[in-house]
């Protein structure tokens, strides 16, 4: 009994000391989930607020996919704090496997919006291609983000720095390599994530409204 309340105490004090941080990391990948309901409303005109707006969804997408790379904080807990096997499977791993499945699923449903909308605005034949060139600018927004530590205001508030870093690190081969294994990482698991979240989005809308088949495509 005392063992089990060492452990639960364990487990509770390592979870609360990623309870800030993850919860600052999803309210950032929720963002752009956020304004995709305004975003891409179907009834919504292409006016310079809705291309203002949607340069800031654009600037805050990587946040959600970005959320894979935290995994490396797990990896540093796991080596550098000694937390029992019990603590790492039955408290680290769930609440991580949750976090980082909460970012990206943002990620995998502001596009699936974005693709409702093209579609519904005669324009089906670009979802692919920009659901693609999406994927590229996240990977590149990953590895700012990740290796060099900006952030997505710093657009706007350090757009000659981006530019240089991102000028001089793609003559390198190494941060060339880290985009493109991120760029297959991010494309492959929306894919797979598309396909499941269409799925429960039909199973869930079929019967309520009559127009629930086109998340199927």
């Amino acid at each position: 009994m005392k063992q089990l309340l060492y452990w639960a105490a364990e487990a509770l004090a390592a979870l609360s000391r990623n309870l800030r941080w993850m919860g600052w990391n999803l309210f950032l990948a929720l963002v752009p989930l956020a304004l995709s309901f305004w975003l891409f409303d179907p009834k919504r005109r292409r006016s310079p607020l809705w291309w203002g707006v949607a340069a800031v969804w654009l600037a805050f997408l990587p946040n959600a996919p970005y959320v894979l790379t935290d995994v490396i904080h797990l990896i540093e807990q796991i080596r550098g704090r000694g937390y029992s096997a019990w603590v790492i499977t039955l408290a680290l791993i769930p609440q991580y496997l949750l976090f980082i499945l909460g970012g990206f699923e943002a990620y995998v449903l502001s596009l699936v919006l974005m693709g409702r909308y093209l579609r519904r605005q005669g324009l089906a034949r670009f979802i692919l291609p920009v659901e693609l060139a999406i994927h590229a600018l996240s990977a590149v927004g990953i590895y700012l983000g990740r290796f060099q530590r900006f952030n997505s205001w710093d657009i706007i508030t350090q757009p000659d720095a981006i530019v240089d870093d991102l000028f001089n690190d793609l003559i390198d081969k190494e941060p060339l390599l880290v985009m493109g294994i991120s760029f297959a990482v991010v494309a492959g698991l929306y894919y797979l994530l598309k396909v499941v979240s269409l799925a429960l989005i039909y199973y869930w809308r079929r019967g309520r409204t009559p127009d629930g088949a086109e998340w199927t495509a």
